[in-house]
């Protein structure tokens, strides 16, 4: 979902996970579990004021460093995310809750982004692309079936 608010333009998208809260959260803080649904190769540096490097390819020509702004073990951490303008770096806050009966709940949310034309397209574009890579999470934890391998973004 793409939504204004006071502060700009926001993208928040759930899902639920039919696996352990644990496991999801690693998904999203270590190398091994980041490996699993988005990058091809990548080191964590998981502290807050550390790093994700992501390797987008085998050799890590195509990378991509995120700074981790916040940190939580018990389920939240906030990425700085680069959509490719300029600098611009806009925060995303995964946060992953326990769900007893259906696993875990998982939460990105993303912004703000200008409340202009171009803060709105960017947006749009990010919400996109992430719901692709979130539905891959998903379906890797919960079919095993990495979609990067089926129909690649």
């Amino acid at each position: 979902m793409v939504s204004q608010e006071s502060d700009g333009i926001w993208v928040t998208l759930k899902e639920v996970i039919a696996a352990n809260h644990e496991e999801v959260f690693a998904c999203l803080t270590t190398e091994a579990g980041l490996i699993r649904w988005f990058p091809v190769t990548c080191s964590v540096d998981l502290r807050t004021g550390g790093s994700i490097t992501l390797g987008m390819d085998a050799k890590f020509r195509r990378r991509h460093t995120l700074p981790i702004l916040d940190y939580d073990p018990g389920g939240r951490i906030t990425w700085g995310w680069s959509p490719g303008v300029d600098e611009l770096v806009v925060p995303i806050h995964w946060t992953v809750t326990p769900d007893v009966e259906e696993g875990s709940r998982v939460i990105h949310r993303h912004g703000p982004f200008t409340a202009d034309m171009e803060g709105a397209l960017l947006a749009a574009n990010d919400a996109e692309s992430w719901r692709w890579y979130l539905c891959n999470l998903k379906a890797v934890l919960e079919a095993k079936v990495d979609m990067r391998r089926e129909r690649p973004l």
